[in-house]
Formats: C-alpha cells, structure tokens, sequence
C-alpha cells in the first residue's frame, strides 16, 4: 500500500527507496493520464540521485498510455511549468523533493497552464485513482519528443522580453549543487552580466550546502559577495523554484523583504500584491503606502497561484523565496525572481543594501520543530485551541497565528516535511524575544498535551 502520508499539501513526497519507489513511478504516470483531459505532458526532473530509476520507469507507462511526452530532462522545475504554459500542454510532472534532502525525491503534478494538483485540488483524486488502481487499459501508441533546447531557447526569450537588464552588473550566484547550475550562469551571462558562480556543478548528493537556502547554508555566497564588491548574491533551492537574495554587504533577505522591495519599486497604485501569513507586516505598509492593494493568503504555491488569479495581483510573496510574478503566468519561478532583481538594480542605478533601507525594518525569526507526520497537524490544532482559549486576534487561514500591539507569532504545520514552524516578528529586538518566549510556550505546551494523548 502506498504510504498516506507521501501525499503532501502540494505534491507527493518522501524518502528513496521506502516511501518513493520505481513502482510508484508508474501509478503516478497511469493515475495522471485518467486525470488529464489530454495527453500532451511536460516531463523533467531534478539531480537526485534516484531520478533515473523513477523517471525512466515513469516515462514508459506514459508511452504505453499514448501520452506525447515533452521531455526537458534535469531542469528546474519552473522550466516544466513554462513548457505547459507557453506551449498550452494538457499537464506536467516533475520528478522532485525541491528543497528536501538528498534521499528524498517526490513528484510534483500539474494541470493545464501549470497549475499546481495540491490536495483539494486534484491531489486526492489521485491518491484515490492510485490506492484503488483504477487505471484503465493502456492504449499504446504515445511518444517522446525530445524538447530541451526548444524549451531553453523559448525560455530564454522569454526572460529576455520580460526583463530590462540595462546595466552590467556583477553578480554572485549559487545553485548548491541543483538544477540551476550552469542554466542560471549562462543566461546571466550571455543577457550581459557579470557571474561569479560557486557550487555550480550538478550534484545529486549536494555536497556543497543543503538544498534548502538558508542564511545558515549560504554563508560561503555571503563571504564572496561582501569580500568580491559583488552588486548582489542569489541561492537557488534544489529544484530552482525559491531565490534567496543576499545584498552588496552580504546581508541576507528574506522572501518577505524581497517581495516588500519589489512592491515599493515596481507597483503602480492599484495594483494587488498577496503575501502569506508568516510574512513581515513590512509588506502591508510598503504596498499600501504605494497605493496598491496587499492580499493575505495561505502559505504554499497552490494558495498564492489561486489568490494571485482570483484578484489579478501583479505579484506575490512568500518568506520561504518562493516569488510570484504575472508576466510568468502566476508561478513561482526562481530565475524570473534574479532576472527581475537584475532589472530593478539596473533601473534605479543604486545599491540594493540603500534601496533596502527605504523599507521599514521589523525584527523577525524562523524557528523550526521537528515532530513526525502523523503529529504535526495534531500539535498545531492544540495551539489553536489553548490560544482561542486566551482570547486576542487569531488568524486561522493556516496554522494560528496570534497578533498583538507589540508583534505576533505563527504556528504552522510544513506542508513538505516532519516539521512544525514558528514565525515571529516584533517592533524591536525585545518585543522579539517576547514573542519568541510566547510562541515556543504554546507549542511546548501543545506538544505535550499530543505526546500524552498519543
């Protein structure tokens, strides 16, 4: 039986070989095919070391379905959903854990124009198409088109037609082993830039740092740009959908402030930006003091495509790097972010760490808890409760997150690992750590009132 759990808020997820094997590969690929309404689909993978043997047998149950694969091989994953999008496919399916670890591998499953199957949303149905093997008799007769440089040639024209880069700029880039190596230092450097590249060899072990970009895990692009006068630094995540920023100080930037830089130098009043809960109120008050429009969604790419597309945002944001734009068709694209950073330095002929110091300044900190699958949801459900209990302004659209005159704090589930996460933020550092001494009180709390009930 397949393992529930594997089916995750946004994709199916787990670890090589004991919850993801070559036989899922091809449920997944016959569970797809009664799932779409065509069967021209976008195929690519990531650099893990077990993408050969899940991808190959993948592929063939397509074939034997008479699916017309486009495949594009290692990519990163937004380059999938640029190939259903620009050549109006009827689906995709990338073979990835995105940022997980290096024994982790996954699929992450599209419909038309890339949009995303989270549960709820098409996921489930193919859990239930898989659990009950209700797959139908193959048909034969499918094919692969070999399509990667088609693609990388579109693509390319693409950023260059949607993205200004006027200026030389010296750039720090660092794709920690994964799909971007090589694809974001060539089109940086045939645009005109400057690349200085480290880790820039693809490596399904990831030697060099984790595939998740963290302020921890990115030191070395840190050093660099700050000792090398570089104008700015970008770390990419193992499937090249987030972009870490580091500025000319080798200061590191959250998604959040990212996404609240881009809002005060590229939105026109009126125009929408959605964010999500564990974002700094920084954004707010950026997009609202430029005359936009700031939406609050939930976290994950399923809940800022729909709120993007439900609104007509011209961008959104989440704290993770995860950056959302509407000339690349909603989704979260991690090149396009860099390629827009380039145009935004470009234009404004200053340096990031002064164009940063327009945006006012909260104290914030990730804290994250390990706690197992089957628990997680439980821990923060008690949360919930014991602080509805207490009373104050809840926010419950994912996890809770309690708000006060002095900051906040926001207790959440993973939606991609055995993990529960906390975001705080205060006014300053003091009203911080308060924060911080609330949040862990409740889930420490929370917990053990799980553990004794398990």
């Amino acid at each position: 039986m397949v393992k529930d759990e594997i089916f995750r808020a946004y994709d199916i997820r787990g670890i090589y070989p004991e919850d993801i094997d070559p036989e899922l590969s091809r449920s997944v690929a016959r569970a797809m095919l009664r799932m779409l309404e065509g069967k021209r689909i976008a195929v690519s993978m990531d650099v893990r070391l077990s993408n050969e043997a899940l991808t190959k047998p993948l592929l063939d149950e397509l074939v034997a379905g008479g699916a017309q694969v486009w495949y594009i091989g290692v990519a990163p994953t937004p380059l999938m959903y640029f190939t259903i999008a620009k050549y109006g496919l009827d689906g995709g399916i990338a073979v990835s854990a995105s940022h997980n670890p290096p024994q982790w591998n996954g699929y992450k499953l599209c419909g038309k124009e890339g949009k995303v199957f989270g549960l709820g949303e098409g996921l489930e149905k193919i859990k239930d198409i898989i659990d009950r093997e209700d797959f139908g008799a193959a048909t034969g007769g499918g094919i692969i088109l070999e399509k990667r440089n088609e693609v990388m040639a579109d693509y390319e024209k693409f950023i260059k037609e949607n993205s200004r880069m006027e200026r030389k700029l010296r750039i720090g880039i660092d794709p920690g082993n994964g799909t971007c190596c090589g694809f974001a230092s060539g089109i940086m450097r045939r645009a005109g830039q400057e690349v200085v590249a480290i880790n820039d060899e693809p490596d399904g072990r990831f030697p060099s740092r984790d595939p998740e970009p963290k302020p921890e895990t990115i030191k070395e692009l840190c050093s660099m740009v700050k000792e090398s006068g570089l104008d700015f630094g970008v770390a990419f995540d193992g499937d090249g959908d987030r972009a870490i920023f580091v500025d000319d100080r080798g200061v590191v930037l959250g998604g959040d402030r990212t996404l609240a830089l881009f809002s005060d130098n590229m939105i026109e009043p009126g125009d929408k930006v959605v964010y999500e809960v564990s974002c700094s109120d920084a954004v707010k008050e950026v997009v609202e003091r430029r005359g936009g429009v700031a939406v609050l969604t939930g976290v994950g790419r399923s809940n800022l495509e729909n709120k993007m597309l439900e609104v007509g945002a011209r961008m959104g944001g989440e704290i993770s790097g995860h950056m959302y734009f509407r000339e690349s068709y909603y989704f979260d694209d991690a090149f396009f972010a860099a390629a827009k950073m380039v145009e935004l330095l470009s234009s404004k002929g200053r340096k990031l760490s002064e164009l940063l110091e327009a945006l006012p300044t909260y104290t914030s900190r990730l804290v994250e808890f390990n706690v197992s699958d089957e628990m997680k949801f439980k821990v923060v459900d008690a949360v919930a409760r014991n602080l509805k209990k207490r009373g104050g302004k809840l926010i419950t659209m994912d996890g809770v997150k309690l708000v006060t005159d002095r900051g906040w704090f926001i207790i959440r589930a993973s939606n991609t690992g055995p993990k529960v996460k906390m975001v705080a933020e205060g006014k300053d550092d003091r009203l911080l750590e308060e924060m911080l001494k609330a949040g862990r009180e409740e889930f420490e709390k929370a917990y053990k009132e799980v553990s004794a009930g398990a």
